[in-house]
C-alpha cells in the first residue's frame, strides 16, 4: 500500500547537509558580529585569539602559540610583540630551557580580555532581548542545548 502523498506546500525534513550549511553560515555571521561588538579594543582578531588562549590555557612558548594558532613563529613573534608593547602579555625565561621564553597574560591583559568578553555578551543579550519574544527565546535556548550536545561529541 502506498503512503499518501504530502501536500505540495508541506515542509520536508531538511537534510543534515542543508542544516550544516545553514548553521555554519549563521555561526560565522554571529562570530563576525560578536567580534565587531568590541572593535574599540584596538586588538586584531589574532591578538584577541592569542590573549584568550593565554588566559584560558596558561603560559606558553612562542612556538607553542604559533602551532596552536596555525601561524608561523615569525608572525607569532610580531603578534606577541604588539601585545607586550601594550602590557597585555609578559615574557619570562622558560624554567625547562633557559634559551626559550614563556609568554603569559598580565593582569592588564586579563582585564582587557574580560572587557572584550563583556562587550560581546552585552551585545548578544541586548540583541536577544530586543529581537526575540519569550517563545523565540525558549526556542533559541533549546537550540543552544542541542548545539552544546553536538560540540560535546
Amino acid at each position: 500500500m502506498r503512503e499518501p502523498a504530502l501536500p505540495e506546500d508541506a515542509p520536508l525534513e531538511p537534510s543534515a547537509e542543508q542544516v550544516a550549511t545553514q548553521l555554519a553560515s549563521v555561526v560565522n555571521r554571529l562570530l563576525r558580529r560578536l567580534r565587531t561588538s568590541s572593535s574599540d579594543s584596538l586588538l586584531t582578531p589574532t591578538q584577541r585569539s592569542v590573549l584568550a588562549r593565554l588566559g584560558r590555557e596558561g603560559p606558553d612558548t612562542t612556538a607553542g602559540l604559533a602551532r596552536a594558532e596555525y601561524v608561523r613563529p615569525q608572525s607569532m613573534r610580531l603578534t606577541l610583540g604588539a601585545l607586550e608593547s601594550q602590557g597585555l602579555v609578559e615574557r619570562a625565561p622558560d624554567p625547562a630551557d633557559g634559551r626559550k621564553s614563556v609568554v603569559s597574560i598580565t593582569e592588564s591583559g586579563r582585564t582587557t580580555l574580560d572587557a572584550l568578553r563583556a562587550a560581546k555578551h552585552n551585545w548578544l543579550a541586548e540583541a536577544i532581548a530586543a529581537g526575540l519574544d519569550g517563545d523565540e527565546r525558549r526556542t533559541v535556548a533549546e537550540a543552544t542545548a542541542l548545539l552544546d550536545r553536538l560540540v560535546e561529541k
